[in-house]
């Protein structure tokens, strides 16, 4: 499950929060896809956790939108994750028009476990 973490500019447009919410899900799951947790197109609840953050008057940073995917730590994962990385960051692009974000992808050794 990834856990994706949004985080945006004061100006940021409400339209663009709007459709990052609804192009994620899906786009997450296609970079983070592997024979370990392969991806059947049929999201669940749960299979992928977004959080919209705005940043504060006391964060730095210059781009509009910072996106940072986290998602467990697989070999086949870690081996390409700057080819993956790219893909997602030229996928939002390509879904959204957003120019000014940044993509980060971190694969920390972790587990998950949620209730029905």
């Amino acid at each position: 499950m990834p856990l994706v973490e949004i985080t945006y500019a004061p100006h940021a447009d409400e339209s663009l929060l709007l459709q990052l919410r609804s192009v994620l899900p899906h786009l997450v799951s296609l970079a983070v896809e592997c024979p370990e947790e392969p991806y059947d197109g049929d999201l669940q609840p749960g299979d992928v956790d977004l959080r919209f953050r705005p940043r504060g008057p006391l964060d730095g940073g210059g781009l509009d939108v910072v996106i940072e995917v986290r998602s467990k730590w697989y070999e086949s994962r870690a081996a390409d994750r700057q080819r993956r990385v790219d893909q997602l960051h030229e996928r939002i692009g390509a879904a959204t028009g957003l120019a000014d974000f940044g993509v980060y992808l971190s694969l920390p050794v972790a587990a998950w476990a949620q209730g029905d």
